[in-house]
């Protein structure tokens, strides 16, 4: 959709669109950096270095030129798709973000507005006020590094579908055919963080998957292998900031 604005000369378009459960963005690229901030619904975004867990309410910051693809379920998105000269502070690498009220009122009035909206006018100075907003946004520790080499990523990936605290990396090991030594350097060579980092990473992320779909913290920590829901509350915080009963729809 965005094809088809994007050559108009404002420096910020704000486009809106629900998706239904399930929806994959297959892989794809924008000429413009993008802020995809999902009003309801979860995502997850996918790059050739790793995925991000967008819970509802936050946001991803995807540089410009970026492939990537994007799983729907159940997401209504408000998005900003912005002149790279604009936000020359953009981060390199997505990022998850939390998104402000104000800046939530924003974006839900920005996708209201034409695309050629009067620059010099109400409408030009909500966009201004906009990308003054961007620049206080809050990172979130919500990505997962994935790496390039094939066997290994095709592991990760299914992995992080139902992850499980109890793996080991014997069995990671055993299944590429190499010793436990060189598959922990090769871990985190390709990584950056050790096997133990990442699977908690990834049970946080995926719980936070699970806590949205109104699952009891008790049933999460139980369907993520932990003995009690006490572990996993810690482990959860560690990772987050924040409890898991937070992320539980109210």
């Amino acid at each position: 959709m965005v094809d088809k604005v994007d050559d108009i000369d404002r420096a910020v378009l704000a486009i809106g669109t629900d998706y239904p459960p399930g929806h994959l963005l297959p892989l794809h690229r924008h000429r413009r950096a993008q802020l995809l901030y999902g009003a309801t619904g979860i995502m997850r975004v996918e790059t050739a270095d790793g995925s991000w867990t967008v819970p509802p309410h936050r946001a991803v910051l995807i540089p410009p030129a970026t492939d990537h693809q994007v799983l729907m379920d159940r997401v209504s998105t408000r998005s900003l798709y912005l002149e790279p000269s604009a936000v020359p502070w953009f981060p390199t690498r997505c990022q998850v973000a939390e998104v402000s009220p104000l800046l939530r009122e924003l974006l839900l009035a920005a996708v209201d507005l034409p695309a050629e909206y009067d620059r010099h006018g109400r409408d030009g100075a909500l966009m201004e006020l906009v990308l003054h907003e961007l620049r206080t946004l809050t990172p979130l520790p919500f990505d997962l590094p994935l790496p390039a080499r094939a066997g290994l990523r095709e592991r990760c990936e299914a992995f992080q579908l139902a992850p499980n605290i109890h793996d080991d990396p014997g069995s990671w090991a055993a299944g590429l055919r190499v010793s436990t030594r060189t598959f922990n350097r090769l871990f985190r060579d390709q990584t950056g963080l050790s096997f133990q980092q990442w699977r908690q990473r990834a049970c946080a992320l995926h719980a936070i998957r699970l806590l949205s779909q109104k699952r009891t913290v008790t049933q999460v920590a139980t369907a993520l292998g932990y003995d009690t829901p006490a572990a996993f509350s810690a482990m959860f915080r560690r990772q987050t900031g924040a409890t898991p009963s937070s992320f539980r729809p109210r």
